[in-house]
Protein backbone atom coordinates (compact mmCIF):
# COMPACT_ATOMS: atom_id res chain seq x y z
CA UNK A 1 0.00 0.00 0.00
CA UNK A 2 1.48 3.63 -0.74
CA UNK A 3 1.99 6.74 1.50
CA UNK A 4 -1.99 7.24 1.13
CA UNK A 5 -3.45 4.40 1.08
CA UNK A 6 -3.40 3.51 -2.91
CA UNK A 7 -3.87 -0.03 -3.55
CA UNK A 8 -4.05 -0.74 -7.00
CA UNK A 9 -1.16 -2.16 -9.14
CA UNK A 10 0.25 0.27 -12.27
CA UNK A 11 1.99 -0.45 -14.88
CA UNK A 12 5.59 0.96 -15.51
CA UNK A 13 6.82 1.16 -19.37
CA UNK A 14 10.60 0.76 -18.68
CA UNK A 15 12.97 2.16 -21.53
CA UNK A 16 15.89 -0.46 -22.47
CA UNK A 17 18.80 -0.81 -24.03
CA UNK A 18 22.17 -2.42 -23.89
CA UNK A 19 24.94 -2.04 -25.89
CA UNK A 20 25.51 -4.47 -28.68
CA UNK A 21 21.77 -5.46 -28.80
CA UNK A 22 20.59 -3.65 -32.42
CA UNK A 23 18.08 -1.24 -30.53
CA UNK A 24 15.60 0.11 -27.80
CA UNK A 25 12.53 -0.97 -26.72
CA UNK A 26 10.18 -0.96 -23.84
CA UNK A 27 9.97 -3.08 -21.76
CA UNK A 28 6.55 -3.35 -19.44
CA UNK A 29 5.85 -4.63 -15.84
CA UNK A 30 2.76 -4.53 -13.58
CA UNK A 31 3.79 -3.36 -9.93
CA UNK A 32 2.40 -3.62 -6.93
CA UNK A 33 1.82 -0.55 -4.75
CA UNK A 34 5.04 1.82 -3.68
CA UNK A 35 5.18 5.41 -2.99
CA UNK A 36 8.07 6.75 -5.39
CA UNK A 37 9.28 5.42 -9.24
CA UNK A 38 12.21 4.72 -7.68
CA UNK A 39 10.74 1.79 -5.19
CA UNK A 40 9.22 0.53 -8.19
CA UNK A 41 12.40 0.67 -10.57
CA UNK A 42 13.65 -1.03 -7.19
CA UNK A 43 10.71 -3.68 -7.31
CA UNK A 44 11.56 -4.99 -10.85
CA UNK A 45 14.71 -5.16 -10.42
CA UNK A 46 14.35 -7.44 -7.15
CA UNK A 47 11.42 -9.15 -7.99
CA UNK A 48 11.25 -9.06 -12.00
CA UNK A 49 14.85 -8.09 -14.11
CA UNK A 50 17.92 -8.12 -12.34
CA UNK A 51 19.12 -7.09 -15.19
CA UNK A 52 17.55 -3.78 -15.24
CA UNK A 53 20.34 -1.42 -14.79
CA UNK A 54 19.93 2.01 -13.17
CA UNK A 55 21.27 4.86 -11.08
CA UNK A 56 20.52 6.19 -7.20
CA UNK A 57 22.23 6.37 -4.11
CA UNK A 58 20.62 8.97 -1.28
CA UNK A 59 17.17 8.50 -1.82
CA UNK A 60 16.28 12.01 -0.59
CA UNK A 61 17.21 14.21 -3.75
CA UNK A 62 20.42 15.44 -2.53
CA UNK A 63 22.70 13.32 -4.93
CA UNK A 64 20.99 13.56 -8.02
CA UNK A 65 21.77 10.20 -9.65
CA UNK A 66 18.55 9.32 -10.81
CA UNK A 67 17.39 11.55 -12.33
CA UNK A 68 15.13 10.38 -15.18
CA UNK A 69 12.29 11.18 -17.18
CA UNK A 70 8.89 10.27 -15.84
CA UNK A 71 5.91 10.37 -18.30
CA UNK A 72 7.51 13.20 -20.36
CA UNK A 73 9.13 15.21 -17.39
CA UNK A 74 12.60 15.45 -16.17
CA UNK A 75 12.42 14.44 -12.20
CA UNK A 76 14.58 12.85 -9.70
CA UNK A 77 12.92 9.34 -9.27
CA UNK A 78 13.44 8.84 -5.37
CA UNK A 79 11.02 11.50 -4.52
CA UNK A 80 8.50 11.58 -7.06
CA UNK A 81 5.40 10.10 -5.90
CA UNK A 82 3.79 7.39 -8.44
CA UNK A 83 0.03 7.91 -6.86
CA UNK A 84 -0.90 11.04 -9.01
CA UNK A 85 1.10 9.18 -12.13
CA UNK A 86 -1.88 7.64 -13.51
CA UNK A 87 -2.63 3.75 -14.32
CA UNK A 88 0.57 3.67 -16.19
CA UNK A 89 3.64 5.50 -15.87
CA UNK A 90 6.50 5.52 -18.93
CA UNK A 91 9.98 5.78 -17.21
CA UNK A 92 13.03 6.87 -19.67
CA UNK A 93 16.59 8.33 -19.90
CA UNK A 94 17.89 11.61 -19.37
CA UNK A 95 17.30 13.63 -22.93
CA UNK A 96 20.40 15.27 -24.82
CA UNK A 97 23.21 13.01 -22.71
CA UNK A 98 24.27 10.22 -24.21
CA UNK A 99 22.56 6.49 -23.29
CA UNK A 100 25.18 3.74 -21.60
CA UNK A 101 22.34 1.67 -20.80
CA UNK A 102 19.07 1.89 -19.91
CA UNK A 103 18.22 4.62 -17.13
CA UNK A 104 21.61 5.28 -17.14
CA UNK A 105 23.38 8.44 -18.83
CA UNK A 106 27.19 9.17 -19.19
CA UNK A 107 27.64 12.30 -16.76
CA UNK A 108 31.23 12.74 -17.97
CA UNK A 109 29.16 13.86 -20.99
CA UNK A 110 27.59 16.54 -18.62
CA UNK A 111 30.52 17.41 -17.17
CA UNK A 112 32.32 18.11 -19.99
CA UNK A 113 30.38 21.13 -20.89
CA UNK A 114 31.61 23.02 -17.85
CA UNK A 115 34.15 25.92 -17.74
CA UNK A 116 37.50 24.38 -16.42
CA UNK A 117 37.60 26.95 -13.55
CA UNK A 118 34.41 24.74 -12.19
CA UNK A 119 36.06 22.72 -9.13
CA UNK A 120 34.31 19.97 -7.89
CA UNK A 121 34.79 21.13 -4.02
CA UNK A 122 36.31 24.44 -3.52
CA UNK A 123 37.43 25.73 0.06
CA UNK A 124 35.30 27.82 1.84
CA UNK A 125 35.98 31.02 3.73
CA UNK A 126 35.05 31.65 7.41
CA UNK A 127 35.32 33.98 9.82
CA UNK A 128 38.39 35.43 10.34
CA UNK A 129 38.12 34.36 14.44
CA UNK A 130 35.65 31.60 13.03
CA UNK A 131 37.00 27.82 14.14
CA UNK A 132 36.32 24.38 12.61
CA UNK A 133 34.70 21.77 14.56
CA UNK A 134 37.25 18.90 16.45
CA UNK A 135 37.85 16.60 13.47
CA UNK A 136 37.69 19.16 10.75
CA UNK A 137 40.53 20.88 8.90
CA UNK A 138 38.62 23.03 7.18
CA UNK A 139 35.00 23.89 5.57
CA UNK A 140 33.99 23.46 1.94
CA UNK A 141 31.48 24.73 0.51
CA UNK A 142 28.62 22.52 -1.71
CA UNK A 143 26.63 24.71 -4.10
CA UNK A 144 23.21 24.55 -4.78
CA UNK A 145 23.22 22.68 -7.91
CA UNK A 146 23.45 18.53 -7.46
CA UNK A 147 24.82 18.32 -11.29
CA UNK A 148 21.58 15.89 -11.85
CA UNK A 149 21.55 16.49 -15.54
CA UNK A 150 17.81 17.68 -15.45
CA UNK A 151 18.18 21.02 -16.97
CA UNK A 152 19.78 19.71 -19.54
CA UNK A 153 17.75 17.09 -20.27
CA UNK A 154 14.52 19.49 -20.59
CA UNK A 155 16.36 22.18 -22.75
CA UNK A 156 14.68 22.38 -25.82
CA UNK A 157 18.12 23.86 -27.34
CA UNK A 158 20.16 20.93 -26.33
CA UNK A 159 17.81 18.93 -27.95
CA UNK A 160 18.80 20.53 -31.54
CA UNK A 161 22.75 21.11 -30.76
CA UNK A 162 25.23 19.10 -29.19
CA UNK A 163 27.58 21.72 -29.11
CA UNK A 164 25.55 23.88 -26.63
CA UNK A 165 27.34 23.75 -23.06
CA UNK A 166 23.65 24.20 -21.64
CA UNK A 167 21.96 25.54 -18.72
CA UNK A 168 24.29 23.85 -15.78
CA UNK A 169 27.25 25.09 -17.00
CA UNK A 170 25.99 28.58 -17.55
CA UNK A 171 24.74 28.67 -14.21
CA UNK A 172 28.16 27.39 -12.44
CA UNK A 173 29.50 30.18 -14.56
CA UNK A 174 27.30 33.18 -13.43
CA UNK A 175 28.15 31.49 -9.99
CA UNK A 176 31.52 32.26 -10.38
CA UNK A 177 31.19 35.73 -11.54
CA UNK A 178 28.93 36.40 -7.90
CA UNK A 179 31.97 34.51 -5.90
CA UNK A 180 34.92 34.26 -8.27
CA UNK A 181 37.60 33.20 -5.19
CA UNK A 182 40.57 33.58 -7.17
CA UNK A 183 39.10 32.62 -10.46
CA UNK A 184 40.06 34.71 -13.60
CA UNK A 185 36.34 35.99 -14.46
CA UNK A 186 37.05 37.17 -17.77
CA UNK A 187 38.23 34.12 -18.82
CA UNK A 188 34.80 32.89 -17.48
CA UNK A 189 33.00 35.57 -19.66
CA UNK A 190 34.94 34.79 -22.54
CA UNK A 191 33.98 31.22 -22.26
CA UNK A 192 30.47 32.46 -21.71
CA UNK A 193 30.43 34.41 -24.52
CA UNK A 194 31.15 32.19 -27.52
CA UNK A 195 29.13 30.90 -29.95
CA UNK A 196 27.12 28.27 -28.09
CA UNK A 197 27.16 29.76 -24.63
CA UNK A 198 25.05 32.16 -22.84
CA UNK A 199 23.31 33.68 -26.14
CA UNK A 200 22.64 30.70 -27.52
CA UNK A 201 19.95 30.11 -25.13
CA UNK A 202 16.39 30.87 -25.67
CA UNK A 203 15.01 31.58 -22.66
CA UNK A 204 12.19 28.76 -22.68
CA UNK A 205 13.23 28.47 -18.79
CA UNK A 206 12.41 25.07 -19.28
CA UNK A 207 15.36 24.40 -17.03
CA UNK A 208 14.00 26.54 -14.49
CA UNK A 209 10.99 24.34 -14.31
CA UNK A 210 12.93 20.76 -14.14
CA UNK A 211 15.51 22.14 -11.27
CA UNK A 212 15.12 20.56 -7.93
CA UNK A 213 17.41 22.80 -5.66
CA UNK A 214 15.95 26.23 -6.74
CA UNK A 215 18.87 26.80 -8.75
CA UNK A 216 17.13 29.08 -11.45
CA UNK A 217 19.35 28.53 -14.41
CA UNK A 218 17.17 30.40 -16.66
CA UNK A 219 17.17 33.12 -14.28
CA UNK A 220 21.56 32.75 -13.56
CA UNK A 221 21.74 32.45 -17.67
CA UNK A 222 20.10 36.08 -18.02
CA UNK A 223 22.33 37.87 -15.68
CA UNK A 224 25.23 36.22 -17.15
CA UNK A 225 23.88 37.84 -20.25
CA UNK A 226 23.83 41.00 -18.32
CA UNK A 227 27.29 40.77 -17.38
CA UNK A 228 28.07 39.84 -20.94
CA UNK A 229 26.38 43.13 -22.27
CA UNK A 230 27.86 45.33 -19.36
CA UNK A 231 31.59 44.42 -21.14
CA UNK A 232 30.23 44.98 -24.46
CA UNK A 233 29.12 41.10 -25.32
CA UNK A 234 27.48 40.51 -28.34
CA UNK A 235 24.79 37.90 -29.19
Amino acid sequence: MSATGETRTRTYRVYRYKRGEPGWRFDVFDVPPVRTVLEALRWIQLHVDRTLAIRHSCLHASCGTCGMQVNGREVLACVTPVDDLGGTVTVEPLANIPVLTELVVDMAEFYARFPDEIASTRASEQLADGVPPEGIDAYERFEDCIECGLCLSACPVSATSDAYVGPAALAAAQRLLEEPRGVDTDRVLDWADAPFGAWRCHAAFECTAACPSNVRPAERIMALRGALAGRGGAA
